[in-house]
């Protein structure tokens, strides 16, 4: 394969690795799937090279673990609120207390769903 290529298939990933960080720092998660398809096919391309034409990885690989590491932290946060919005479902039908005696005490709670119709 030609250096120009090599360059190319380089330049690309570092291209796609900025763009991922962007959205990762933006929380645009909207954008993964098709980031992760480019980047895919670039590596593809990367691994099918004669084992001699293969650059240093080293840059991208450092590009690649702080992308990851801001990925993680977004999952993280994805499932802290999955949790908070569980709790609250739970506090809508029911309440668990303790009373002044310490017992356990469950207060249930009334859903009530109303629509306001203004003219």
């Amino acid at each position: 394969m030609t250096h120009n290529t090599v360059t190319e298939i380089m330049a690309g990933l570092d291209a796609i690795l900025e763009r991922e960080r962007s959205a990762l720092l933006a929380g645009d998660l909207d954008k993964m799937p098709q980031l992760l398809e480019e980047k895919t096919a670039l590596i593809e391309a990367l691994e099918a090279l004669d084992p001699d034409d293969k650059p240093d990885m080293e840059p991208l690989r450092d590009k690649a673990e702080r992308n990851q590491a801001l990925l993680d932290g977004a999952l993280q946060g994805i499932r802290q609120v999955a949790g908070r919005l569980a709790a609250f479902r739970r506090l809508r039908h029911s309440f668990v207390t303790y009373d002044e005696t310490g017992h356990k005490r469950t207060i249930e709670g009334d859903v009530v769903h109303r629509v306001e119709k203004r003219a």
